[in-house]
């Protein structure tokens, strides 16, 4: 599957290192594709790196790892590529009125199947999805169908458990979840280490 991971910090370096080992085409879209930063990031996992434009034109599946103040920029610079594709929002927009960027999303790319998820817990987690010998959980929400299946996927190759809580119209309550980590790992002192995890009979 070919990946276009809009960002390269601690989250979309973690996740693009992840997918590339699973043996997905992961291309990393930058602002300045000649950066020595992105280029060892991508010559280090065995990835791409390009301008976002043409990361995300390639793409079959895009996330976006970057600043979430950035977002309604980033997506209205690039929508037009985005529609038909599965769109991933990774970001936080902490100081917005809302996390997610869901809305940016439709407003730039109509067609794009829009999915909120890996935004609920530190990266860290990503790079080691299991804590005290248990596999953590991770909640997302987007549409049904095909694309479910691949998202599904793709949060099982990072080693994660997904647990859809519905259409994207539930981002919210995806954000709910962001807060309560946020209120345990920081508020409470219980560390970055810190997962979710769903039990049924």
């Amino acid at each position: 599957m070919k990946i276009g991971v809009v960002g390269s910090g601690n989250i979309g370096g973690t996740l693009g290192r992840k997918w590339a080992a699973a043996g997905h085409q992961v291309t990393f879209g930058v602002r300045d594709p000649s950066s020595t930063q992105a280029a060892e990031l991508a010559r280090e996992v065995g990835a791409s790196v390009a301008t976002i434009q043409d990361a995300v034109r390639d793409a079959d599946v895009v996330v976006f790892a970057v600043p979430g103040a950035a977002m309604a920029d980033a997506v209205a610079a690039v929508g037009g590529e985005l529609d038909g594709k599965i769109v991933i929002d990774a970001t936080n927009n902490l100081s917005g009125a809302v996390a997610h960027s869901l809305d940016a999303i439709a407003a730039a790319a109509p067609q794009a199947r829009r999915y909120r998820a890996f935004n609920t817990l530190g990266w860290e987690n990503f790079a080691d999805p299991v804590i005290g010998g248990v596999q953590c959980d991770l909640f997302y929400a987007g549409p049904g169908g095909d694309s479910q299946a691949t998202v599904e996927q793709l949060i099982s190759d990072i080693g994660l458990r997904p647990m859809r809580i519905g259409g994207p119209e539930q981002a919210g309550l995806v954000d709910g979840v962001l807060r309560l980590w946020f209120a345990l790992a920081a508020n409470q002192g219980m560390g970055r280490r810190l997962g979710f995890k769903v039990l049924t009979p």
